[in-house]
Order: C-alpha cells, then sequence, then structure tokens
C-alpha cells in the first residue's frame, strides 16, 4: 500500500530539520511554495505540517508562518541521583537537570485524600488509609520539565512542617524530609513506562501531543520495610530523558 502524501511530505521535511537544513528558528517554505515543491494540494501539505507541529518539531506563528522549534537538551537520569550531596542545597530533580538551586522552581499544591485500590497495593496498605497528595510541578529556568504527584501517609507528616508546601522546595528531596520525621530511608523501587501524553500532560509540559511521555512510580522504603512514600506518576518527555542503569555483578 502507498504511503500517504502528508506522511511522505512530513518525512522529507522532518529529515531537513534533522539534518539542520531548516534550523532552529527557520522559517518553513510558504504553502504556496511547498505545494508547488512538492505537487500535492494546499490540504496535504497543511496536515504535513500538523503532524510536525504534533511532534513538536515546529510551531505556527500569525504573520510568522511555520517556524522550526529548538530542541531541548537531552538529560540523563543516573543510577545515583538519590543520593544525597552533603553541604549542598540541590535534590535528586536538580541534579538530574545540571541546574542549581537559583534556577529551579516547583508549583505545588496538597491534598487530603483516602487510599485507593491502586495506591493501597502500591503503600501495601489498606484502602481508605489517608494520605497527603502533594502534586508538583518542576521547573528548570521557567521551562516545565516533569510533573508528579507525590504521596506520603499522613499519620506520618501530620502537623509536621513535611505537610507545609510552603516549605517546598526542600532540599535533599524527599529522603530528606522523612529523615527529620524520624524515618529512614534505605530503598528506592522505581518502574517505568513510555506512552502518549494525555491533554493535561501535554499541557503542563509545554509539549506537542505527539511526543511521547515517560512515566514512572518511585517508591521509598523505610528501613523497616515500611513503604512510606510512592509518587505515582512522575511525567517527563520521553525523547530527551536517558535514564541510566548501573549493574554490578560478582566475579
Amino acid at each position: 500500500m502507498a504511503q500517504p502524501e502528508y506522511l511522505r511530505i512530513a518525512a522529507d521535511l522532518r529529515r531537513r530539520i534533522s539534518s539542520g537544513e531548516y534550523a532552529a528558528g527557520a522559517t518553513i517554505p510558504t504553502l504556496k511554495v511547498l505545494t508547488e515543491a512538492y505537487g500535492v494540494s494546499e490540504i496535504t501539505i497543511r496536515n504535513a505540517l500538523k503532524l510536525l507541529v504534533g511532534e513538536g518539531l515546529v510551531e505556527t506563528r500569525a504573520r510568522a508562518g511555520t517556524i522550526v522549534r529548538a530542541q531541548p537538551p537531552v538529560h540523563r537520569m543516573p543510577a545515583d541521583r538519590y543520593r544525597s550531596t552533603p553541604g549542598t542545597r540541590s535534590t535528586p530533580y536538580t541534579r538530574d537537570q545540571g541546574i542549581g538551586w537559583a534556577e529551579y522552581r516547583l508549583d505545588k499544591r496538597f491534598e487530603r485524600v483516602d487510599a485507593d485500590a491502586e495506591l493501597a497495593t502500591l503503600f501495601d496498605c489498606g484502602p481508605g488509609e489517608q494520605l497527603l497528595a502533594r502534586h508538583f510541578v518542576f521547573y528548570d529556568n521557567d521551562q516545565p520539565t516533569q510533573m508528579s504527584t507525590s504521596y506520603v501517609r499522613w499519620s506520618d507528616v501530620a502537623d509536621t512542617p513535611v505537610a507545609d508546601p510552603i516549605n517546598e522546595p526542600w532540599p535533599g528531596g524527599t529522603r530528606a524530609q522523612l529523615a527529620t520525621l524520624g524515618i529512614r530511608v534505605t530503598r528506592i523501587l522505581e518502574s517505568f513506562t513510555a506512552g502518549m501524553p494525555t491533554e493535561l500532560e501535554a499541557a503542563t509540559l509545554r509539549i506537542g501531543a505527539g511526543i511521547p511521555v515517560l512515566r514512572y512510580t518511585r517508591r521509598h522504603i523505610a528501613d523497616s520495610g515500611r513503604i512510606v512514600e510512592v509518587a505515582h506518576p512522575i511525567v517527563r518527555r520521553g525523547d530527551t530523558t536517558v535514564v541510566d542503569f548501573a549493574i554490578d555483578l560478582d566475579e
């Protein structure tokens, strides 16, 4: 079966963008020029450009045409990102991004919720246990790059500074917060999936609907074996995130 014309044209324009022929900030030729160059109708060109807009490669601006977007840098998530760095104001997020504390901003909203069946399974607790849900959007120099909802047990944090959003962002992150409550985290579990963004995720992270996202669930486990925090999900754009794993094997 022959490939639809708009897909062929989108692939060619995508190749020209990736090769640098159309660099970041450059204007894609007008509809008239493209229809003549490819010998197709205007609607076919519009469909091709719509696909590239969804992928986040280009954007349309009034009276400016279609502009090639600058691509964000790739960020690596190292295997040891949860290890603390004494004497520094940082969190696993700032270390992932390679930014300083002044470049970091956090939107936050806290609410008390009851654990549903899914959260009860993740916490290994009974449905209905009260949790503190902490909704976060993480910014790197005013660019949102990560969103998450982090849950902690209300019985652990009630009437403590951890339950007050005014104290966020907290240097050292969740592990440091829990340490102030006498909870020693000795293990962290993460599980990853990938998919296309929801409408909310695309709008919050300011990405095109065609850009995949990486979603993962994280669990902080205390030295007693009790699960003390669940972040579900953490969401990042998938095309610029690299997750590193280190696996030490005995000889």
